[in-house]
């Protein structure tokens, strides 16, 4: 199994930037894609950035621009930056995994973190 911990969230001024990132541990080797997602209230999980295995990235219209995600595969860990921040950027933020599709990789297909909150205030 894999654990993920996100850590970085917190109360920002509007304009201003962010870092959230991600420690990965356990079976990391069975680590392919990794994302950062946001959910509000009330409101289901959206992706945010991807960043493949072999390191292409994409993001969500509503952070292109303003967002960059970046993954340290030695380290394990996965990165977030956010710049002119907005009060709509306000929500809980998860860092994910997902399973490779290989034989010894086992248990649940989705990784999850517990989510750190950002909140963007005016």
């Amino acid at each position: 199994q894999v654990q993920l911990v996100e850590s970085g969230g917190g109360l920002v001024q509007v304009g201003g930037s962010l870092r959230l990132s991600c420690a990965a541990s356990g079976n990391t080797g069975c680590m392919g894609d990794m994302s950062w997602y946001r959910q509000g209230q009330g409101r289901g999980r959206v992706l945010v950035a991807t960043v493949s295995g072999s390191g292409n990235k994409d993001y969500a219209d509503s952070v292109k621009g303003r967002a960059t995600i970046s993954r340290d595969f030695a380290e394990n860990t996965l990165s977030l930056q956010i710049e002119s921040l907005k009060p709509e950027d306000t929500d809980v933020y998860y860092c994910h995994g997902k399973k490779k599709t290989i034989w010894w990789c086992t248990g649940e297909d989705d990784y999850w973190g517990k989510g750190t909150l950002v909140t963007v205030s005016s």
